[in-house]
């Protein structure tokens, strides 16, 4: 659910996000040791599994800055650590071959995986008993596969909440309309898991499209079935491209919705776009997984002034947060393993013995048990964080900093294809 840098939209009134094209890199860094925690002599590598070019490089491809945000923090905790690369191309072929180089070829020590398509490449990474940490933003891998660890916890799309419907309803929704990615399994369902919570909050669901086409934003005909439909909510499990121009349809339909919500274009990206595209997108709904730099909490202040060694200096974007909660997820890996260099399968039964992780302070006062692999939907506790965008940047929503929720018994969402 949630992805993104120096992402360019054009006005919302036309609403078309440009993806610079990155060819597929092969950068690293590394950091020196500040601290005797772990060793300053050994050097480890990870992979960056990401998707730089491709519709998917709208939420993804600045995973880098995060990465290099993530190296900082590992300095602090006494660790040097260095990274590749490898570049999907939003291609569920060219996803296999690009973790195939990180293993085979960058010989990592673990894969960082930011990507909607990570799922083309789980088989493999899990019959070759990879360490894999990231964010389960593409789909049911990070349940089943033993050495896959998402920093926001392996979510189960497949059920219901009551997180999202008590959102809309506390914000004066009362008919909502949903739309996700019919290739990814977890923008699919959660498209349909948010239309079901709304409906259990008491709210109407007049439109669900989870089979919306990967990337596109010719969105024209779902506004005109919304406005048909009586929203006067929506809900985009999508990239950002195709949440702004669904949002400027929706305006050119006449319809203002009382709250569009958004699981990513949050911060830095949406700043980056201009004065133009802020003004426009004033009083729309961004969710997190992890604390708003809003919040200004010690763990915020501690993750901008990280990202400023990899040269961020506007608000950190989804896919900064997902960079650099993997490494430090990594990080607390490698502590609980208890010796340097440790073998694929001693670092996997490290992660999972971790049982309050809390993604370097970005979780709050929620935590992830490692091992837990059924019960989350939408976080830690099923909660997540609500800014809302005024004048000149963004707001935590009072009551939604964070929201949480339970999961709904008997409501559940037909798996994905």
């Amino acid at each position: 659910m949630t992805r993104q840098r120096k992402i360019l939209l054009t006005s919302l009134a036309g609403l078309a996000l440009l993806t610079a094209a990155c060819s597929s890199s092969s950068s690293s860094s590394s950091a020196g040791s500040s601290s005797s925690t772990g060793s300053s002599s050994h050097v480890y590598t990870l992979g960056l599994l990401t998707d730089l070019t491709g519709p998917a490089a709208s939420s993804a491809k600045t995973s880098p800055q995060g990465v290099q945000a993530g190296i900082a923090y590992a300095s602090q905790q006494g660790y040097t650590i260095k990274y590749v690369t490898a570049d999907t191309g939003t291609n569920p072929t060219q996803v296999l071959s690009a973790a195939q180089q990180l293993v085979q070829q960058d010989h990592v020590d673990a894969v960082v995986a930011v990507s909607a398509l990570t799922f083309a490449a789980a088989q493999w990474l899990t019959q070759q008993g990879v360490p894999v940490v990231g964010v389960a933003e593409d789909g049911p891998e990070w349940i089943t596969s033993m050495n896959m660890f998402s920093t926001f916890g392996p979510v189960d799309t497949t059920k219901v909440t009551t997180t999202a419907g008590q959102f809309f309803k506390m914000e004066g929704a009362t008919n909502i309309g949903a739309i996700g990615y019919s290739i990814s399994p977890s923008s699919s369902e959660a498209a349909q898991s948010t239309a079901i919570s709304a409906q259990a909050a008491g709210l109407k669901a007049g439109y669900v499209n989870a089979a919306f086409p990967f990337g596109s934003t010719n969105v024209d005909p779902e506004a005109i079935a919304m406005k048909s439909a009586g929203i006067d909510s929506f809900v985009s499990e999508t990239d950002p491209n195709t949440s702004f121009a669904l949002l400027a349809a929706l305006k050119q339909q006449g319809v203002t919705p009382k709250v569009a919500m958004l699981p990513t274009g949050y911060g830095g990206d949406l700043q980056q776009a201009g004065p133009g595209a802020l003004q426009e997108a004033q009083g729309v709904y961004f969710l997190s997984t992890f604390e708003p730099v809003e919040m200004k909490t010690a763990a915020t202040q501690a993750f901008q002034k990280d990202l400023k060694t990899a040269g961020v200096t506007t608000d950190p974007t989804y896919a900064e947060y997902a960079g650099y909660t993997a490494v430090a997820l990594f990080v607390a890996g490698l502590k609980a393993a208890g010796v340097t260099g440790p073998s694929s399968q001693q670092l996997i039964s490290a992660l999972a013995s971790i049982k309050a992780f809390d993604a370097a302070g970005l979780l709050g006062t929620h935590t992830l048990n490692m091992a837990q692999r059924t019960g989350i939907v939408s976080g830690p506790d099923n909660c997540f964080y609500m800014t809302k965008a005024q004048s000149g940047g963004f707001v935590t929503v009072s009551g939604a900093d964070p929201i949480c929720g339970t999961v709904i018994p008997g409501k559940t969402v037909s798996a994905a294809h």
